[in-house]
């Protein structure tokens, strides 16, 4: 039979429409695709640590090794957000046993760091950066513990991304410029170890400009070196790594640093600090089991009370008792819900949390269903202005904050207001933010880590090593009788939150962000918007986000901003309108302003993957 050409043409061009903006089955329309996929997924907050993610991957390495190199690349490409003396609390699924762990990666105050100490130096607060706020550095040994026990690489094959980004330079971003450029003042007359590598000459770098740090590559090199001196032993290589940092060269030179300098902090004045080197040989991470709180399908897991990581558990236990598959997602009534459950988790992390190596804290209670029937009852139709910790006999101690004012307030256990010690800043230095990677693999292992610390504007860089220590300490508290209050070889109560779901009782997802107090508000909505609202992981990563400060932050100053709740742009006017109705202090953000939001996912042999469009950084990819 001879075909026409018109009737050739018709089989050959098929719909002779554009098809619809959705074809049937597909999601609204998002800003990325939800990335689908079998052999592996990796998403961080940017492009060139899930590039070297990805790359680990392809090479045969599990997702342990790709987030490895993920996590020491973004360390270097977002030295704003991160640095290789940071801290990284780790939560794993192992695709073999599908067990979940956690790797705690953040490190614990000096030997010499006490309230005492502080007090002594006239400080009512430990400042929010400088040397006084030190911690051990935490990221390193946790990465390598996560090779070691998890991994199936050697340290060259994780490090050499990182080596390569250090020496050869990348193109820095403009938000990391734009806080150079803000530090500027600081690093070339107080802190002139910084100014060396982020502003020589007084020259801050443009966006985009290939920037290197060839000392940090020294390190990093050196570090490599010595652990290949002990021969081809994947394990023996990885332990001499560990060694070089907490015991030896790197350890030596945070010593001499903290020992033999002084350097203006948030006080006004200029401090050394408590850590010695003797305080990183003394440290090791360490591995624990995870919280974990049932949710309808779900069962999710977080680190324990020495990070913020249970409110995000406290949230949903309380938020189980309401309707929220009811709620628009983007409505009035979910915000309220939401915010309100925010604001009770978050008063109960300031009264309650803590290491609990030193704290006990009343994690049964502060999870289960009879006292979060107690706290869900608080939760009316109007905004609360007040801070409301719950009251568990012999627990807890006093919720110490300060407002914008300057005047600082303790809350007793009646809810009384009495005056606590007043401490104005002298200097203002804008804390850091953090960075965050999930990664999983063909062979069901899945990880969420949340690196950060070791900010260029923590303190000041090392000379020798190209690199800034860990300031966490800033959250500690100088209240005595306090859970979050500072004591030699203790954990600061982190606001670090990396997230791990189970569905129908299989390794599902892993999840978070970077946002300090935030992280556990973001993350939740995402959840809760996936769980509820049928949204697939890059429509729930793209929906508008909101958060409130109505409680202790966590860094230096430590204030409250009571009834207080910023939401995107993309909110609809009248749910605004109707939040502030409901005596919420409503302020309109960027349409597009919080969360970096990332997520991995896992369903009968398909791999999932979305990241944030926020700021301009996050990726994920995969295959």
């Amino acid at each position: 039979m001879t075909l026409s050409a018109k009737e050739i043409e018709h089989l050959f061009r098929g719909s002779a429409t554009p098809p619809s903006r959705t074809l049937p089955g597909e999601p609204p329309f998002t800003t990325r695709p939800e990335l689908t996929g079998t052999f592996g997924m990796v998403a961080s907050t940017h492009w060139s640590g899930t590039a070297a993610g990805m790359s680990i991957l392809e090479k045969g390495g599990n997702a342990f090794d790709a987030a490895i190199a993920t996590g020491l690349t973004l360390q270097v490409v977002e030295p704003s957000m991160a640095g290789p003396a940071g801290d990284a609390p780790i939560i794993l699924c192992d695709g073999k046993t599908q067990k979940v762990s956690v790797i705690c990666g953040q490190g614990v105050a000096p030997g010499n760091a006490n309230v005492g100490a502080y007090r002594n130096l006239g400080l009512d607060i430990v400042p929010g950066a400088g040397l006084l706020p030190l911690v051990v550095p935490g990221a390193f040994d946790a990465f390598m513990l996560l090779l070691r026990d998890w991994g199936t690489m050697k340290v060259r094959d994780v490090l050499e991304p990182a080596i390569g980004h250090a020496r050869n330079g990348y193109p820095i971003a403009a938000r990391v410029v734009a806080t150079i450029d803000a530090l500027k003042d600081l690093f070339v007359e107080h802190w002139p170890s910084s100014a060396a590598v982020y502003c020589p000459s007084g020259n801050v770098p443009k966006p985009n400009q290939i920037f290197s740090n060839p000392v940090l590559a020294d390190t990093f090199e050196r570090i490599l070196r010595e652990a290949e001196t002990v021969g081809s032993d994947r394990e023996k290589q990885i332990e001499a790594a560990r060694d070089a940092f907490y015991r030896g060269f790197v350890a030596e030179s945070v010593d001499r640093f903290c020992r033999d300098n002084e350097f203006l902090d948030t006080s006004g004045r200029r401090h050394n600090g408590f850590l010695s080197g003797d305080d990183l040989a003394r440290w090791s991470a360490s591995v624990e089991a995870p919280l974990s709180l049932e949710y309808g399908d779900y069962t999710v897991f977080k680190c324990g009370p020495w990070s913020q990581g249970p409110v995000f558990l406290q949230q949903l236990a309380l938020l189980r008792g309401f309707d929220l598959d009811a709620m628009d997602p983007n409505g009035t009534e979910f915000v309220h819900h939401v915010a309100e459950s925010t604001k009770l988790a978050f008063a109960d992390r300031e009264k309650f949390y803590g290491d609990p190596d030193f704290v006990d804290v009343p994690m049964d209670t502060l999870l289960s269903e009879d006292y979060n029937a107690v706290r869900r009852a608080l939760i009316g139709k109007t905004a609360s202005d007040a801070i409301r910790p719950g009251s568990i006999p012999g627990y807890g101690g006093p919720v110490v904050y300060g407002l914008p004012d300057g005047q600082r307030l303790s809350v007793l256990d009646d809810g009384t207001l009495v005056p606590a010690h007043d401490s104005a800043p002298a200097v203002s230095i804008a804390t850091g933010d953090t960075v965050h990677l999930d990664v999983a693999d063909e062979h069901g292992n899945m990880v969420s880590i949340t690196p950060s610390g070791g900010w260029l504007r923590s303190s000041p860089t090392i000379p020798d090593l190209g690199f800034a220590l860990s300031n966490r300490g800033q959250i500690f508290t100088l209240e005595e009788g306090t859970p979050g209050g500072i004591a030699p070889g203790k954990r600061p109560r982190t606001t670090l939150s990396p997230g791990f779901a189970n569905k129908n009782g299989k390794p599902y997802m892993a999840f978070g962000t970077p946002g300090a107090d935030r992280q556990d508000q973001w993350a939740l909505q995402f959840f809760l918007r996936h769980v509820h609202h049928g949204q697939n992981l890059q429509e729930a990563v793209d929906a508008p986000t909101f958060n409130t400060s109505h409680f202790p932050g966590s860094f230096y100053p430590k204030r409250a901003e009571l009834s207080s709740l910023t939401v995107e742009g993309r909110f609809a006017d009248e749910t605004v309108d109707e939040l502030r109705d409901k005596g919420h202090d409503v302020t309109v953000g960027d349409d597009w302003s919080q969360g970096r939001t990332c997520a991995v996912a896992r369903k009968d042999g398909l791999l999932k993957a979305a990241a944030t469009a926020r700021s301009t950084q996050s990726y994920a990819f995969g295959r």
